[in-house]
């Protein structure tokens, strides 16, 4: 994870591990805003206070403009999955769109809800469902698009939550799966969950590998249209932008005229695709990131 929060389906575990020092997400989300030195870390997460300026800055944010490539029109009726705080749920209710937040956690602040704060001011049409992702009370082919931020990985059984994804989703419907943590083996999901900088706080997190996520969307009767991998899409790699990531390239070139040009030459859309997809494919740090836009198939 690169400084993204794990919000919505906290499924792996249903007890902190020993190193966790708190109960329930939100405590420990409660805990992290009070800390001066974790303030960057709570901007990137969407944790702001109140809720309505993370959702809507959500809704400006380069991630989410990205992802209109990926959202099929027009506007029909979306199931966000573990919609955690909102930030997805208003974004797409902004734009339209019927919306149905799937939410376990009750919480005010990063949970059910928080949603129904923000929805109810703006009378967006957002209904909230407190309920987990593996058992859907909804109908067979009932959504336009089922959408899932930072959330398969956390998947107690990743077959049956893809399974349930597919069946409220409509045929010929679009499941957009971003921003799921991405690892090699066993060794690399203890590395990932190690170096975690707030899987100390609750436990709980989570990765696959990418066979796992596959072979999870195709059994479901999904065809993935689109994986994109860490520096494929701003939608993986935000909060960082395209400019953020040349300088952290550049400057390490030296003397620095040469590294002012090495920045140039990476700018260029053209060049800076063709080593964005070099570098996803040469990157193997474990909890990376990965997103799945998928279509469930015509019968």
């Amino acid at each position: 994870m690169q400084m993204n929060q794990p919000h919505g389906e906290v499924r792996v575990s249903t007890k902190p591990d020993q190193t966790s020092r708190f109960v329930s997400w939100e405590d420990a989300v409660s805990w992290l805003l009070t800390q001066p030195d974790q303030k960057d870390l709570v901007r990137q997460c969407y944790f702001d206070r109140p809720v309505i300026d993370a959702v809507r800055r959500y809704a400006g944010s380069e991630e989410w403009n990205a992802l209109q490539e990926h959202i099929p029109q027009p506007a029909g009726r979306a199931l966000d999955v573990g919609a955690g705080n909102g930030i997805v749920s208003y974004a797409l209710a902004k734009q339209g769109w019927q919306v149905v937040a799937l939410e376990p956690d009750s919480s005010p602040f990063v949970g059910a809800a928080a949603i129904r704060s923000v929805a109810a001011p703006e009378n967006l049409p957002i209904d909230v469902i407190e309920q987990f992702g593996e058992s859907m009370p909804f109908e067979t082919d009932e959504f336009d698009l089922v959408i899932a931020r930072q959330v398969v990985h956390h998947a107690a059984d990743l077959g049956q939550m893809a399974a349930e994804m597919s069946r409220v989703l409509k045929p010929g419907g679009t499941l957009i799966a971003f921003r799921d943590h991405l690892i090699d083996d066993d060794d690399s999901l203890k590395e990932f969950q190690k170096s975690h900088p707030l899987h100390n706080l609750y436990g709980g997190e989570n990765a696959f590998q990418i066979n796992q996520y596959r072979d999870a969307y195709h059994d479901a009767g999904l065809e993935i249209d689109h994986e994109l991998h860490q520096f494929d899409s701003i939608i993986n790699y935000a909060p960082k932008t395209k400019d953020e990531l040349c300088t952290s390239v550049s400057s390490r070139v030296k003397p620095k005229l040469a590294g002012r040009a090495v920045h140039w030459v990476l700018s260029r859309p053209m060049i800076f695709k063709t080593a964005s997809t070099l570098a996803s494919k040469c990157y193997r740090k474990p909890g990376r990131l990965v997103s799945f836009i998928c279509r469930k198939k015509s019968t």
